[in-house]
């Protein structure tokens, strides 16, 4: 809409548009022309403005920075939303990164024309702006700690995330109207390359986890073996659900009365370390945490415990959000928690 309000006033030989939409804080707007985004709010003042005025008057001034005038970060309207169709039981997204008006080099072949020529920068936004942050932060991780595996790294980005913005308050996500972000809308929280580094704790797996997961989707032997390229491969009897993978968070789709999850820790801080359980229930649920302190030394490198949901609700439910998180006094572990309460369908 915004270029075809530009090319309007273009073809009328307008100075400039002042274009109404909400949100306002999204991309730039290389129109072409002299171009401002307003929320409806100030559209209308400017709309009774003009009608009130006989001669109307747009003044341009010299560019300034507003210090404190914007809240960030916040989730962009355009940002993909969980939950995920496909794997339910799976928390999409992953991690928000910077994404919004990111000044990106650009191939002066392929830029379109303009009047003063192809150009070298050009401010984008998107996942593809997106993702080189989360790959450039992965691969200094990686560098950092060339043993982990793919899966080390993800759980130390996910878990080391921030959910609080700048002024300590809850990240928001755009929209009509704006609301509190949850784990739908940012998935672990916004990265923090500082602490990503020195996670404390890591969800690590194996090739073996991803094949058990494959099982749980219903792919057979065939098809697994040719995407691990491992032959044979071969789904046990028993499938594991999808809800015990070992990820950095636990999303139960369906909690009709009880349900019993299962993660494992990797210690990658201090030798000897003690971790402290704190659990932020989510709304109807009663969580129960087993054990809720993790000891390590040299011997003990890994320890597992077990989550328990209890629906406390007779009703079925929207999803509701909390966490775990474990505290060392050095290092702050944070797993999101998602559960929607189910209701028990009787014959």
């Amino acid at each position: 809409m915004t270029l075809v309000a530009a090319s309007t006033v273009t073809k009328a030989h307008g100075a400039g548009v002042i274009f109404a939409k909400f949100p306002t804080k999204d991309v730039s707007l290389p129109l072409g022309i002299h171009a401002i985004v307003v929320d409806f709010e100030v559209g209308t003042a400017l709309l009774h403005y003009i009608g009130i005025t006989r001669k109307p008057v747009v003044k341009f001034g010299s560019t300034k920075t507003i210090v404190g005038g914007i809240m960030s970060p916040e989730v962009a309207y355009f940002s993909s939303r969980g939950p995920s169709s496909i794997s339910p039981s799976i928390l999409k997204p992953d991690v928000a990164a910077p994404g919004v008006n990111i000044l990106a080099s650009w191939s002066p072949v392929s830029s379109a024309s303009t009047k003063h020529g192809p150009f070298n920068f050009k401010l984008e936004s998107g996942t593809s702006m997106a993702c080189p942050h989360i790959a450039a932060v992965a691969a200094i991780i990686k560098s950092a700690h060339p043993d982990w595996s793919p899966a080390a790294v993800k759980s130390a980005i996910i878990t080391t995330a921030s959910v609080k913005d700048e002024y300590d308050q809850i990240l928001v996500a755009q929209g009509a109207p704006y609301k509190q972000g949850d784990p739908f809308d940012y998935g672990g929280g916004h990265v923090d390359l500082n602490t990503a580094t020195h996670p404390g704790l890591v969800f690590d797996m194996s090739i073996h986890d991803h094949i058990q997961f494959l099982c749980s989707m219903g792919y057979n032997n065939s098809a697994i073996s040719h995407m691990t390229r491992q032959n044979p491969t071969e789904c046990a009897h028993h499938r594991v659900s999808e809800e015990q993978l070992n990820l950095p968070s636990i999303l139960i789709p369906e909690l009709t009365s009880r349900a019993s999850i299962w993660r494992t820790v990797t210690n990658v801080s201090g030798v000897n370390s003690v971790y402290y359980a704190n659990v932020e229930s989510p709304a109807g649920v009663i969580v129960e945490l087993f054990p809720s302190v993790l000891k390590f030394n040299s011997t003990v490198r890994k320890q597992k415990f077990q989550v328990v949901f209890r629906s406390r609700l007779k009703v079925q439910g929207r999803y509701s959000f909390g966490s775990l998180v474990w505290e060392d006094g050095k290092h702050v572990v944070r797993v999101p928690l998602i559960v929607r309460i189910g209701i028990t369908i009787s014959a």
